[in-house]
């Protein structure tokens, strides 16, 4: 990267075509990274702050690259020379965070006039957002949205070219830029994205919205990417999109999901694949025949529910009913047995009545989930549900998050702990943070493990007889292989 950087002449016009527009500003903004540096007589520091998941997560990685080639060196926290916030909007509490975060900045930036301050993510795509903050919050510096992270670098440059705010919010695209600088945050495992944007519009959801139409990456550009990884010291990766069943529907020669994951299966030195999020309304026989066959492929499936009472997925705009739902689960149980199935539940979308809710309570009950993501439905303005008649009271809403809160909990704790008092394969992810000697880890099913070893066994998938289950992790003990 370096040598491609300095090939560049930044005294030419800036060229056309992607990423090397970028490289170019790259080089542009590392000049002035330098003489700052050299001015204050220290390194500059970025911090990215990430909202959200894990596709945002994957995009910050991305934007600390960038922010790294320029000359940045990372860091934690909010006391740095550049802060960059990449935002989530699905819920409305998201937006409050970012308000109060950004006033505490305000008086950061006072005491350092230096500070760069940016925005980015799904947030900035709503139109009344950026209005808010040009008027409320003219001390931030950038603000682009989803569409355009990759001009990170023309964008820091034209700050510091103009000494004004510089907003670039995109309202949809259809490229998709490659081979960008990043940063991981793990050396051992990585997200990969496999495409970007949803064509569902679930009639609570905003990311369609904000994050656009579906565009599938090239298969070819995805597997180069993990063998790169690989050759890195990846071991496991995650393949990100917002409904990955539907990749490859958007590509100029379509494929389907199951035969990229059996493509990616079949790359030497990786060890673990897992994905998410999977859509129930298009999971296919294909797919579950591939996770059934791949040596690979993680025994862990994250299925979306969000209502068990078909009327109410009807509302929700999520095509399919409560028995297509049953049935599917039912046949990813007989086909893969030792599968580990996840979810996520709304409670109180509007018209949702106690009947609804008992239907949801059936539901987990049936498929008895490992973990379940349960949210109390959050109105977004913008969306269909938002304008729905019989929003359900606050105080019902919240007696059954409670009691669906508990079910779930009780399941998973029994659930969990199948594999106690056996040998197991564990992914050593980090120093255990709570006692000392001791690390953490995760099965192929995503289980948390603890057990006693040290800093060099992170990132080496070990084999560990798990010798108490805790209901929702298990303490082990390192075995031979």
């Amino acid at each position: 990267m370096n040598d491609l950087l300095d090939s560049i002449d930044i005294t030419a016009a800036p060229p056309e075509n992607e990423p090397m527009r970028q490289y170019y500003f790259m080089k542009k903004c590392r000049g002035y990274v330098e003489a700052e540096s050299k001015r204050l007589g220290r390194p500059l520091y970025a911090a990215i702050n990430t909202f959200g998941c894990q596709m945002n997560a994957r995009d910050s990685e991305k934007l600390l690259g960038t922010l790294e080639q320029i000359g940045f060196v990372g860091t934690e926290g909010e006391d740095a020379d550049f802060v960059l916030y990449n935002t989530c909007t699905v819920r409305e509490n998201a937006n409050q965070r970012v308000y109060g975060r950004l006033g505490q900045l305000n008086n950061k930036k006072k005491s350092n006039p230096h500070m760069i301050i940016a925005l980015c993510g799904c947030m900035m795509q709503e139109e009344q957002v950026v209005a808010k903050i040009r008027k409320s919050y003219r001390f931030v510096d950038i603000i682009f949205g989803t569409h355009n992270i990759f001009k990170l670098a023309e964008l820091l440059w034209e700050r510091l070219d103009r000494e004004k705010m510089v907003v670039d919010i995109w309202e949809g695209t259809e490229s998709i830029v490659e081979d960008l600088p990043t940063e991981r945050k793990y050396a051992f495992k990585s997200g990969v994205n496999i495409m970007f944007g949803c064509n569902n519009f679930c009639s609570y959801c905003i990311v369609p919205y904000v994050r656009g139409r579906e565009r599938s990456r090239s298969p070819e550009d995805i597997l180069d990417e993990i063998r790169t990884l690989v050759a890195d010291g990846v071991v496991e990766v995650m393949l990100l999109g917002q409904n990955v069943n539907s990749y490859g529907k958007t590509l100029e020669h379509p494929i389907s999901f199951a035969e990229l994951l059996r493509r990616v299966n079949e790359i030497p030195g990786l060890e673990r694949i897992r994905f998410m999020t999977s859509h129930p309304k298009d999971l296919s026989d294909e797919l579950i025949q591939v996770m059934k066959e791949s040596d690979k492929v993680c025994r862990h499936l994250h299925l979306p529910l969000q209502s068990g009472s078909s009327r109410i997925l009807s509302a929700m705009n999520r095509r399919y009913t409560k028995e297509q739902y049953l049935a599917l689960a039912d046949k990813i149980k007989t086909e893969i047995p030792d599968i580990s199935l996840t979810t996520d539940i709304i409670v109180g979308f509007p018209g949702e009545t106690d009947d609804d809710f008992e239907e949801t309570m059936d539901v987990v009950r049936r498929v008895r989930y490992d973990s379940a993501f349960t949210f109390i439905y959050s109105k977004r303005t913008g969306t269909p549900a938002a304008s729905m008649i019989d929003q359900v009271p606050e105080a019902v809403v919240k007696e059954r998050f409670d009691r669906l809160l508990a079910e779930v909990q009780r399941i998973s704790a029994e659930v969990s702990g199948r594999d106690i008092h056996t040998r197991q394969k564990v992914l050593v992810e980090e120093l255990d943070d709570h006692v000392e000697g001791m690390v953490t880890g995760r099965l192929g099913n995503n289980t948390v493990v603890h057990f006693r070893g040290g800093a060099e066994l992170i990132g080496s998938i070990v084999t560990v007889y798990l010798e108490e289950s805790k209901g929702f992790y298990y303490m082990g003990t390192l075995a031979e292989d």
